[in-house]
């Protein structure tokens, strides 16, 4: 009987310890201010459709104090961003700037160009082993899946790559963060990309789910 209800003890301590465990995972220490952020990404973080300013990298940097890089080029495809991130990396590095966290926002323009589902998959997987073997934080925001239906209709939902990516690399997952806003059109300044007021809502949804995982201090 004794020995019955300890291992049913012993089982339940496991239990706590590997949830724990995996909480842990995914929380970080918060990033200080004048930590280093790159965000690589296409014209959703270049800041398209908006003002000089306006763009999402550039309010998060404000609401931070993170040096944040907006390393947003349109029309990039996650081919595109995995060809010049190492270049963007070794420049960083070689100003002794130690980047701290990147993240990752690629993928809408495979969509439109109909780029097969698992070469977009493996360029992504390639631009976090790259970081990570530089031991640079990662995060990866979601984008939605291409649907002119949905984004008429204002029912947009991001493509499932990106959650089984983030599970497969142990990699934090930002998600509904351009569906939401893409699926407004008050929010947009053409089918495809927000107006200032959508990337005000991305920066401040984007702090609040990088506070969620610790990268950004709790008030």
């Amino acid at each position: 009987m004794i020995a019955t209800v300890f291992k049913r003890l012993l089982l339940a301590c496991l239990l706590v310890c590997t949830v724990a465990a995996c909480d842990r995972d995914y929380q970080h220490a918060p990033l200080p201010a004048a930590s280093n952020v790159v965000i690589l990404g296409d014209s959703l973080t270049y800041g398209t459709g908006a003002g000089s300013g306006e763009d999402y990298a550039s309010l998060l940097a404000g609401n931070t104090g993170w040096n944040v890089i907006n390393a947003g080029v349109p029309g990039n495809t996650s081919a595109d961003g995995l060809a010049r991130l190492s270049s963007l990396l070794e420049a960083h590095e070689a100003g002794e700037q130690k980047i701290d966290l990147l993240i990752v926002e690629l993928g809408g323009n495979d969509f439109l160009k109909h780029v097969p589902e698992p070469e977009t998959i493996d360029n992504l997987k390639a631009i976090l082993k790259q970081a990570k073997a530089r031991s640079i934080q990662t995060a990866l925001i979601a984008i939605p899946k291409f649907s002119p239906v949905g984004a008429a209709f204002g029912n947009l939902s991001d493509h499932p790559l990106y959650e089984k990516l983030a599970e497969e690399t142990g990699t934090p997952l930002i998600e509904d963060l351009f569906s939401d806003v893409l699926a407004k059109n008050s929010l947009k300044a053409d089918p495809i990309h927000p107006n200032a007021a959508g990337y005000r809502l991305v920066a401040n949804q984007l702090q609040r789910a990088l506070m969620d995982m610790g990268f950004v201090k709790k008030n």
